[in-house]
């Protein structure tokens, strides 16, 4: 390959990846600063969100450990039968409470972060509201006052 054919794919090479390789940066076109983005989140949503964490925290209280009474019962009669098997039944039984029970504090974390940020975005709204609405009294005392 002779030295100018070296340039010349060189070349061409660097074209076609500047044509394809964006870094650090948004595309032009599209969401990000200046662009309407793409995530909206309304009360409705943040409700909805909240409830099903909520529902899903209620029944897997409720029905998370039907299993284990009976699992413990047969991890028992099989350890006293001199079965190894018992033992593994037991430990699936313990793993199953622990990975129940950060679950469970997952769904009620998430729920009560859904009410918390509902009633902060509702007491935001609020404050907004009177705050607008106490700049557009001062607005009108000021237009009266030149009036007069």
């Amino acid at each position: 390959m002779s030295w100018d054919e070296w340039h010349q794919l060189k070349n061409e090479a660097a074209q076609r990846s500047s044509a394809e390789m964006q870094l650090n940066r948004a595309p032009a076109t599209g969401g990000g600063a200046g662009g309407q983005g793409d995530l909206k989140v309304d009360q409705q949503d943040l409700a909805a969100v909240g409830d099903s964490a909520f529902k899903l925290f209620e029944k897997l209280g409720r029905h998370g450990r039907d299993a284990w009474s009976p699992s413990q019962n047969a991890a028992t009669s099989l350890r006293t039968q001199g079965f190894e098997l018992g033992g593994g039944l037991d430990h699936v039984q313990k793993r199953w409470e622990r990975q129940l029970q950060t679950l469970l504090d997952a769904c009620a974390h998430i729920s009560n972060h859904m009410d918390f940020t509902r009633n902060a975005h509702a007491g935001d709204e609020y404050h907004i509201a009177s705050t607008v609405s106490s700049i557009a009294d001062l607005d009108k005392g000021f237009q009266e006052g030149g009036r007069r």
